[in-house]
């Protein structure tokens, strides 16, 4: 939700494949083989998502598949017969994540032309959650009480009351993705290179001999991806998404081809950039406590500006003041873990304070 990269609008930016906006429909040759195809996400502050069709003698590998909305598919079949194929060529999806924007036209083409669906074994909870879903019950609105935010809470609670989810789009996929491999895809390998953060069962596809990183929401040009807004709710997703940012900058730099904005961005650049931005997010929130105070995280959340227009928290939304509060959340929880602040549960309310650092045997007497 914020944007490390104070130079660059997603709103604006350019694709050097295309020559104009990176949302702009079409089938992009991004390399030889490669194509980009932006897919509509109406009502959503992106635009769109990017899809990428892998040419192979069996047919075409698509990392990631779009969401499953009318919109999207008349766009993907539009996009696919420019290049000179149709649905009925995909022989296979690598989903970097679960997010509806990623998975369920995937799902939903996956069963339609029998085409072959494989996702990280980190979102098996995250599934069974959204198939499960009691109607009109939200899995952050516990998470936002906890974190102070009540008021938000009620009224995230009230605004997605009425939302329904179709289970049929939240089917298992064909194939669990465990650990790091290699997956061969026509003639290239790709490295499956295992990222939780932004999900648990986020994955990156690096081509390295084409010197390509398919980054899904992991690296991102303009924006870093949200942390902690995931229903599985793992423990510590800011210190899972910073070591696995980590691992990606032990490859070698690789062209960045992400899901939302422009390709080509360096992946050691970016990277730095990213784990830059949270290291001084963590100094920011580490400064709002005084000696003896005590805060939720919404209470932090109040003290920070928020997107590259460093808005105030007042500011926002109500999405992005829920993003934002679960965000602080997130890195409040790598301070503890840092042993920087420690946390206490009171009424229900997770307060934290300044770590108590000092010892009670003074090494210079």
């Amino acid at each position: 939700m914020t944007s490390p990269d104070q130079n660059v609008s997603t709103a604006r930016a350019v694709s050097p494949d295309s020559g104009t906006h990176w949302t702009e429909e079409g089938a992009w040759q991004v390399a030889p083989g490669i194509y980009r195809i932006p897919l509509p996400l109406p009502q959503d502050g992106l635009r769109s998502v990017n899809v990428y069709a892998i040419e192979t003698d069996a047919g075409l590998t698509l990392i990631d598949g779009g969401w499953a909305i009318e919109a999207s598919r008349q766009v993907l079949d539009r996009c696919l017969a420019q290049a000179g194929y149709s649905v009925r060529d995909i022989a296979s999806f690598l989903v970097t994540h679960v997010h509806r924007d990623h998975y369920t036209q995937a799902v939903v083409l996956g069963r339609e032309v029998g085409s072959h669906l494989s996702l990280g074994i980190g979102e098996k909870t995250s599934l069974a959650q959204l198939r499960n879903a009691t109607p009109g019950e939200s899995h952050h609105t516990p998470v936002l009480v906890r974190a102070g935010a009540t008021e938000i809470a009620e009224q995230w609670a009230t605004a997605f009351r009425s939302e329904r989810i179709d289970p049929s789009l939240w089917s298992d996929p064909d194939t669990w993705l465990e650990g790091d491999h290699q997956i061969t895809v026509g003639a290239r390998d790709l490295d499956a290179v295992s990222t939780p953060g932004h999900t648990q069962g986020h994955y990156v596809f690096a081509d390295q001999s084409a010197g390509l990183l398919f980054a899904g929401d992991h690296v991102l040009p303009t924006i870093t991806p949200s942390i902690g807004f995931e229903g599985a709710n793992p423990v510590q997703p800011l210190g899972d998404f910073m070591a696995s940012l980590t691992k990606v900058r032990g490859l070698p730099d690789l062209r960045v081809l992400p899901a939302h904005g422009p390709v080509g961005m360096s992946s050691h650049e970016r990277v730095d950039q990213l784990l830059d931005h949270h290291e001084l997010r963590l100094t920011q929130c580490l400064a709002a406590f005084d000696t003896g105070r005590e805060l939720t995280a919404h209470d932090v959340a109040l003290t920070l500006h928020w997107t590259r227009h460093e808005r105030a928290f007042e500011t926002l939304d109500l999405f992005n003041s829920a993003l934002a509060t679960m965000e602080t959340r997130v890195h409040l929880l790598l301070l503890v873990a840092r042993g920087k602040l420690t946390s206490t549960t009171v009424d229900g309310r997770d307060v934290y304070r300044l770590a108590d650092t000092t010892s009670d045997h003074d090494p210079q007497n």
